[in-house]
């Protein structure tokens, strides 16, 4: 029996006052949180099972509160038992951008939620301090999931000495340089398959709890370098050449030079990207998740391309081509 599945049935019963409930699995999660879907009458809602000892669902009533008043259109929490970690919150639809994009729509869908990044990455104004740091002890901790779960636990290869150092020179490096970018607010997961599209306040978006404060091209690498989804290397340094324009505009710190911040991004992606396969792998082995590795040949392929492009970063190129791995990113099928 699923002892917290009949324990949050209970809870809803309670708080919405109806009795038998239908619950809808809503999502497919990369954590431990579990997403359902309950229709009350005309009313749909999303209960979300967060089991306390994993996951702090504090931080996303804190967070989404105060997205709100930002003006995001993210879901609203209308009941919430943060002893069971039990969240009932509004529901956004299950129109979610991974479905929608393409060459007629990617224009206005990248349109809007680049609008609402801007608004996002200008809440660090109103309390630079309400989000904790993306400070170097997470990056390197999170680009070293990379070598221990796909190096180490999926592909099975254990690296020399010399081919450690490559990786810890590379990380420090990578490291470096998002913390010597302007500090924003950061989503940390800002991509089609948390981006819902809505008629109104285009877009919705989900999965925002693990907020920080830091760099200003994660969020922007998030979306354009997308770990699901992959557009022409010409076209996305246009749209990071326009949102780099239209932030300046709005007053977001981004650096005086717009070479200089298409270099952040691009390296940004390259430590995103290492941390995504890694936790791939992860959800593979460790969580019974293996739908993540699919996306891997993709995540792969930004990580050569970039690293093949940068003087600093052409030793971390030479490993993973030593390593065999150019021939797994050529299988994503991807521009």
């Amino acid at each position: 029996m699923d002892h917290r599945l009949e324990a949050l049935r209970t809870w809803l019963g309670g708080v919405l006052g109806a009795g038998e409930l239908r619950l809808q699995p809503a999502s497919v999660d990369a954590s431990f949180r579990r997403y359902y879907r309950i229709r009350v009458g005309a009313q749909s809602y999303i209960a979300m099972d967060a089991p306390p000892h994993r996951q702090d669902s504090q931080a996303y009533v804190r967070i989404a509160q105060r997205f709100l008043e930002l003006g995001l259109n993210v879901p609203r929490v209308w009941r919430q038992d943060l002893k069971q970690g039990f969240l009932l919150v509004t529901d956004l639809g299950e129109d979610l951008y991974l479905s929608n994009l393409s060459e007629a729509t990617v224009e206005r869908l990248y349109g809007d939620a680049c609008n609402a990044l801007r608004v996002l990455q200008r809440g660090a104004d109103t309390d630079s301090d309400f989000l904790p740091d993306y400070d170097e002890a997470l990056l390197l901790g999170e680009m070293a999931l990379f070598q221990e779960w796909y190096l180490g636990r999926h592909l099975g290869i254990g690296l020399s000495a010399g081919q450690r150092k490559v990786l810890a020179r590379t990380y420090a490096w990578l490291s470096r340089c998002a913390l010597e970018q302007p500090k924003v607010w950061v989503h940390r997961d800002y991509h089609s398959r948390n981006l819902v599209v809505t008629a109104c306040d285009n877009p919705g978006i989900l999965d925002f709890q693990d907020a920080v404060r830091g760099a200003v091209t994660y969020d922007l690498v998030s979306l354009l370098r997308d770990c699901y989804i992959a557009w022409p290397r010409e076209r996305v340094e246009d749209w990071v050449r326009g949102y780099y324009k239209s932030a300046r505009r709005s007053g977001i710190p981004v650096g005086g030079d717009e070479v200089r911040f298409l270099a952040w991004f691009d390296c940004m992606g390259v430590q995103r990207h290492l941390k995504a396969i890694g936790i791939f792998a992860r959800l593979h082995h460790r969580d019974g998740k293996p739908g993540y590795l699919a996306d891997i040949p993709r995540t792969l392929n930004y990580v050569l391309d970039v690293s093949a492009r940068y003087r600093d970063l052409r030793p971390l190129h030479a490993l993973l081509c030593d390593l065999g791995l150019s021939q797994a990113a050529s299988n994503s099928g991807d521009a």
